[in-house]
């Protein structure tokens, strides 16, 4: 199933905006704008090997002007959360936007979400993998450095979804990527996610406080609802008045990955059993953000005419910590001048 590129960019008077489609020999799909360089489309087997869309998103490029939910989008340069606004770098401090009350979020109000990238000349409709480029400009969001960033999105004949981060900088700054796509197994049915069976291979995560700033403690996942060390459905803990819950509405947290950075260790596994879809994550990314639609509106429209509701969907995105320049035990985002960030996140679907 996927969006006609003609309806997508109707009405759109910037006329530098396109929709591309990248596929296997198995007819998994994936469609992807350079606005933004949102996945608008992911088409994958259920059990009975029907094709259908698995992610959330708009029917039209109009929806993704405004995109509240960040929809599918790749996130810099810092994606999540930077507690105060400002972050200091060389003795000298960075105020950013203050997009999230007084913290910044998702890399401003104009990130890489909001900007148009440019595609590899050589790619053609159909081809396995495509890769977008952006030149983000010294101070743009008040970032320090000239920043050249590549995400390259591919589909292997196995059915994996994989993407390739890139980025170099000509001054010592901070990057972050990831990519927010919201997944539903169910396909377009957009039940909720909260009967999908989820497993994260972790033993700790960082704690936040009430504004879902990691706090800089580490702790142990076990004994508490943000256990998923056994595959449970999402609905389990979901509920639950311990103090971690109520301050995300339910699950928006960043998991410390056992794999830590090993793409061949299994980050986490989804099941869901009405389409008999699963799906598997491998990164090269220390941590990652389980975010369970939380605040996603019910008076949304989404692609096919769904109405979204709260937890339609849910996002697994691969990271750095949240917070990181404020904590000095994390894992840290600095990129130096002249060195290269590269990473990889892979979407398997069995």
């Amino acid at each position: 199933m996927s969006v006609s590129a003609e309806n997508f960019l109707k009405g759109q008077e910037n006329k530098d905006i396109s929709l591309y489609t990248i596929s296997n020999k198995n007819g998994m799909e994936a469609q992807i704008t350079n606005f933004g360089a949102i996945v608008v489309t992911l088409t994958v087997p259920d059990k009975n090997g029907k094709l259908d869309d698995v992610v959330l998103g708009y029917d039209n490029i109009s929806g993704y002007f405004d995109n509240a939910p960040y929809f599918g989008a790749v996130i810099g340069r810092h994606a999540n959360r930077i507690e105060g606004a400002c972050f200091e770098l060389n003795g000298v401090l960075y105020n950013l936007e203050k997009n999230e009350k007084e913290n910044h979020l998702h890399g401003g109000s104009k990130g890489f979400h909001k900007v148009i990238w440019k595609v590899d000349d050589e790619f053609k409709d159909g081809d396995n993998s495509i890769t977008l480029s952006y030149h983000s400009k010294d101070g743009e969001e008040n970032y320090p450095g000239n920043l050249d960033v590549k995400v390259t999105y591919s589909i292997t004949d196995d059915n994996s979804f994989v993407i390739d981060y890139f980025a170099v900088s000509d001054k010592d700054t901070v990057v972050n990527l990831t990519n927010h796509t919201y997944f539903n197994l169910s396909g377009k049915e957009k039940n909720d996610i909260l009967d999908h069976e989820l497993k994260i291979y972790a033993d700790k995560f960082t704690p936040v406080d009430q504004y879902c700033i990691p706090t800089g403690e580490i702790r142990d996942v076990h004994g508490t609802p943000l256990d998923f060390t056994e595959m449970k459905p999402i609905r389990s803990d979901i509920f639950s008045d311990d103090i971690q819950i109520v301050y995300g509405n339910g699950f928006d947290h960043n998991w410390v990955l056992n794999s830590n950075g090993d793409i061949s260790q299994k980050a986490a596994e989804v099941y869901d059993k009405l389409s008999g879809r699963k799906m598997e994550v491998y990164t090269t990314k220390p941590g990652m953000q389980f975010y369970s639609g939380n605040a996603i509106k019910s008076s949304q429209i989404g692609k096919y005419g769904v109405h979204y509701k709260e937890r339609s969907g849910f996002c697994l995105e691969t990271q750095f910590f949240p917070n990181a320049m404020k904590h000095k035990h994390f894992p840290s985002p600095i990129l130096i001048a002249g060195k290269e960030y590269r990473h990889k996140t892979i979407y398997k679907f069995i």
